[in-house]
């Protein structure tokens, strides 16, 4: 959802992306989050507990969004060279592994 979401921010200093104007770039959004719902989807079933998973439904969605912030951290840096990590994000980074610790905690 990153490259969706974020994704076109970057995408119209390209010169296809210009073209196509704001209708399209939410065609190739919708296109690219498509891909990934197809992913996430059959993820969540398999790791449900109720579905044989491993997961209770709250620690699903605290994993998914770790991944989520990993991911963002990671396309950032790679495409919004301007930005930067910070000592603050780091240590709500900390805050996010702790989180899942205490979440898998029964």
């Amino acid at each position: 959802m990153t490259i969706a979401w974020y994704g076109h921010l970057k995408f119209q200093s390209w010169s296809f992306f210009q073209k196509i104007g704001l209708p399209g770039l939410i065609l190739v959004s919708w296109l690219i989050a498509f891909f990934e719902y197809c992913l996430m989807v059959p993820a969540n079933r398999l790791g449900y507990s109720e579905n044989g998973g491993a997961f209770t439904l709250v620690q699903l969605k605290v994993i998914q969004e770790i991944i989520t912030l990993l991911v963002f951290t990671v396309f950032t840096l790679l495409f919004f060279k301007n930005e930067a990590i910070k000592w603050n994000h780091y240590v709500g980074f900390v805050f996010l592994i702790l989180a899942v610790y205490f979440i898998k905690q029964n």
